[in-house]
């Protein structure tokens, strides 16, 4: 395929070398003459291991060329990448000035280009943007009615995950590639152009693919943080850090897994709060903070108290919630966000009846009878025997649990609102008119 390539700083110098090593002709295109000649030269604008060689056997081969004039590269190009820069503004938004520019340019170019054979031109941002930069910013610019005559274009988001100095091992290994676009031409041109990789190709809307680079990066700061929290909170105690987290990392079931990395509701019971907490006694005690771990705090009280303001929103009245337990399959209801929030709807005059099926209050001694107690006084009186009873009237619906018979009864029931808490429910409960997520 030919390819232009709009920016050659690291991604775009990366992407450019990468994709000509493959055999596709790529023409990259840059503002900054140095760049360009660089690349004429057969030597590398950016510093990556491996990227030199690359640059000069793609450019001795004919199939890397180099440009500032973006007409010269969009001649018969099947795809345009762009790779420009997205850098924050003074108030931490993302600068899209770069971006609009090479949309600029790029459509300018379609004026005097030459279309592809195909006449299908894809219009593809790698750059990291914000969600809804493809359809507020991207598509516009390139409205069918607008277009000149020989060019369609569809538009996409192609996220990279590359690291600065292993970019090229990560190009040719990436941990998965994602084409977001509703146009499926696009699509197929994409899954093409990436094919030498040999990997399964995740398709999905375009704002979900702007969405996945932040999630990552925010993942990967979270994971140092965390890292360095516990150092500091440990190495007073003359604990080596570096051999709790080798031991940590290999707990591959909860630790470094798909386990809770999923939205959803608050967590609680008998563990994570207590120790978060003992975590934080511990870094006061040695005088060291340790923000990221006191913030897990904080942010599971606003989820709790974001949830309550969304049903008083609603201004009904009757509320019946789906589960009580902190989570299913356990009558623990120590620290149980859901019992929380039966609490504080309770204190603010609702009428709220609860359906768990586990957690029965004739059943109930020691420890989780007395919490109980100790939250809901009148606990006898909302919690029912059957889903049934828990539903008659209710206005609002919260679902934590999948009881299969407490799904059965809210299908048959008729609420104004149901807020799913637990994003496993399956399509029977997400299809039903009122539904909504937690958190999506």
């Amino acid at each position: 395929m030919k390819v232009a390539v709009f920016g050659l700083g690291y991604v775009g110098a990366v992407t450019a070398a990468g994709l000509a090593s493959r055999g596709h002709e790529v023409v990259g295109v840059d503002v900054d003459p140095l760049k360009v000649d660089m690349i004429a030269a057969g030597q590398s604008p950016v510093v990556e291991p491996g990227i030199e060689t690359l640059v000069r056997e793609a450019v001795a081969a004919g199939r890397l060329q180099a440009t500032t004039d973006p007409r010269l590269a969009l001649e018969n190009a099947d795809v345009s990448l762009v790779c420009v820069g997205t850098p924050s503004s003074p108030r931490g938004d993302t600068d899209l000035t770069y971006i609009q520019r090479a949309l600029v340019d790029l459509r300018d170019a379609m004026e005097v280009a030459q279309p592809p054979a195909s006449g299908h031109h894809s219009v593809v941002i790698r750059s990291t943007v914000p969600p809804g930069t493809g359809a507020e910013v991207v598509a516009p610019v390139f409205a069918e009615e607008s277009l000149p005559e020989g060019w369609s274009v569809g538009t996409a988001m192609c996220p990279e995950f590359l690291r600065e100095g292993c970019g090229v091992a990560d190009f040719f290994a990436p941990p998965f590639v994602v084409v977001g676009t509703g146009d499926p031409t696009t699509r197929a041109a994409l899954t093409e152009l990436f094919a030498f990789l040999g990997q399964e190709v995740h398709h999905v809307d375009v704002a979900s693919a702007e969405a996945l680079k932040y999630a990552c990066n925010a993942f990967h700061a979270v994971k140092v943080t965390f890292a360095n929290e516990m150092g500091r909170v440990f190495s007073p105690y003359g604990v080596d850090a570096r051999q709790v987290m080798e031991i940590f990392c290999e707990d591959h079931k909860l630790n470094i897994a798909p386990t809770y990395l999923r939205p959803g509701f608050a967590f609680g019971g008998s563990c994570l709060p207590k120790d978060l907490r003992a975590l934080q006694s511990m870094a006061r005690h040695i005088g060291v903070e340790i923000p990221m771990v006191g913030s897990a705090m904080v942010s599971n009280e606003i989820a709790v108290r974001s949830l309550v303001d969304r049903v008083i929103a609603t201004g009904h009245h009757s509320v019946c919630l789906l589960g009580l337990s902190f989570k299913m399959d356990t009558d623990d209801l120590r620290e149980s966000p859901n019992l929380e929030v039966a609490e504080r709807l309770f204190g603010k005059g609702l009428d709220v009846r609860i359906y768990d099926p586990i957690v029965n209050p004739d059943l109930l001694f020691g420890a989780n009878l007395r919490h109980l107690q100790s939250k809901l006084a009148h606990v006898n009186r909302l919690l029912a025997a059957t889903p049934d009873q828990a539903l008659e009237g209710a206005e609002v619906v919260l679902v934590s649990s999948s009881d299969p018979a407490g799904l059965a009864a809210l299908k048959a029931s008729s609420p104004k609102v149901v807020i799913d808490l637990n994003g496993r429910l399956g399509p029977d409960v997400e299809q039903l008119a009122p539904y909504e997520g937690v958190s999506w």
